[in-house]
């Protein structure tokens, strides 16, 4: 079977040892079966850092062909949606003078790309399976809070994405919030399936015993991984902690990430004499060595933001910490209770924050309770050891 996985945001395509991305792992369950011939079509411009890559690495039993992306230097820009469409257009030109696949399975967001990959499945007939990361326009909407302004603005990508859901055959997404909103337009799928981001257990548990670190103090770290803007409420956590200042000399915020706020961000915890470090965007391996080292973790999700099941959950189940959870999605507080891994706050309120955090750092007993708890979710839901055959079943079983 020849299956082609487009993913325009592939992370660290010049290492694939390293690799943590979904849709690499993917490709290597793939690529183990002698029938498969496999390929990811990525961007050659990285996301991250803003840059061209400089190389493309070498995965075994996986064809990396990379189509050029101007590039743009900020999320949300205008620049950003022309580079995407001169990527997509770059992707056509090439499906078109490949050889037809059987599948293709691909990555959405981006919703330029996403729309372009339909219409070459839909006119020449190959299954198209789509794979939900992200909503959009929903996400971009947190930026522009003007409800009649930004819906209007927004309209013409809403109607890309009912596009795109339309013409899937199969719908997989990493939360039922965002697979829930594919098939609320598409009445013709064969398949629907769940399957959380999750993290390779096994590659993160060696990444802990390499690069945790042992602390002998009476310091509490929280931690907190991920983007640094607008859907993030990082303020809410310093507003918190600044609460509990001066009755805890022993607190550190610990911030690992980057992204557009990470200056504003920074110069509000100064401004309110808050023990917090940003250490910007850590290689997985340290990422996971220092979040391991921590003692809680912290989701803090902006009002009306349309984040469900996200990366860094997944992250926090796998350390085994407890959560301090401001999400309004259903989905995941209703895992958190169920699980008992934590605590979910009132958004946006800093008292009620603060006194959760601080029934955590009262007692240790419970943090490992919680923390246990929350590492037998990620062996349950999360170990894609375990969950990812599922999507393989799907594709290979049809």
């Amino acid at each position: 079977m020849d299956i082609v996985i487009v993913s325009q945001y592939l992370r660290d395509i010049e290492c694939f040892e390293s690799n943590n991305s979904r849709f690499v792992y993917i490709a290597k369950l793939f690529a183990k079966s002698d029938e498969n011939n496999v390929e990811i079509i990525t961007s050659d411009f990285n996301h991250i850092k803003k840059e061209k890559f400089n190389k493309v690495g070498e995965l075994a039993g996986v064809k990396i062909t990379t189509c050029h992306e101007p590039g743009y230097s900020k999320n949300v820009c205008l620049k950003r949606f022309n580079s995407h469409k001169k990527l997509s257009k770059n992707i056509k030109e090439y499906l078109e003078k490949r050889k037809k696949p059987d599948i293709i399975y691909c990555a959405i967001p981006s919703l330029a790309v996403g729309k372009i990959v339909a219409q070459y499945a839909e006119k020449n007939g190959v299954r198209f399976v789509i794979d939900i990361q992200d909503l959009w326009p929903e996400a971009f909407k947190m930026v522009f809070k003007i409800p009649l302004l930004s819906n209007a603005i927004f309209y013409p990508m809403k109607r890309q994405a009912n596009y795109i859901y339309k013409c899937a055959d199969d719908i997989i997404a990493v939360s039922d919030t965002y697979r829930d909103r594919a098939t609320s337009v598409n009445k013709k799928y064969k398949n629907k399936l769940t399957v959380f981001l999750g993290t390779n257990l096994e590659y993160f548990d060696k990444c802990k015993e390499k690069n945790i670190k042992h602390y002998n103090d009476n310091i509490i770290r929280i931690a907190y991984i991920g983007t640094l803007g607008h859907s993030y409420n990082i303020k809410t956590i310093i507003d918190a902690l600044e609460l509990l200042k001066e009755k805890y000399n022993n607190l550190n915020f610990l911030v690992m990430g980057s992204g557009p706020l990470k200056n504003q961000f920074e110069a509000y915890a100064k401004d309110k004499n808050i023990n917090c470090e940003f250490t910007g965007r850590l290689e997985y391996p340290e990422m996971v060595g220092t979040l391991c080292s921590c003692d809680i973790a912290v989701n803090p999700i902006t009002h009306g933001a349309a984040q469900s099941i996200i990366n860094k959950v997944g992250d926090y189940a796998a350390a085994g910490l407890p959560v301090i959870n401001t999400q309004e999605n259903l989905e995941y507080r209703n895992l958190v209770e169920k699980y008992n891994i934590g605590y979910n706050c009132e958004n946006s309120n800093k008292q009620d924050i603060a006194n959760k955090i601080e029934i955590l750092i009262k007692d240790k007993k419970l943090r490992k309770e919680l923390g246990n708890n929350n590492r037998k979710l990620a062996e349950e839901k999360f170990d894609r050891k375990k969950t990812y055959n599922q999507i393989v079943k799907i594709i290979e079983g049809n």
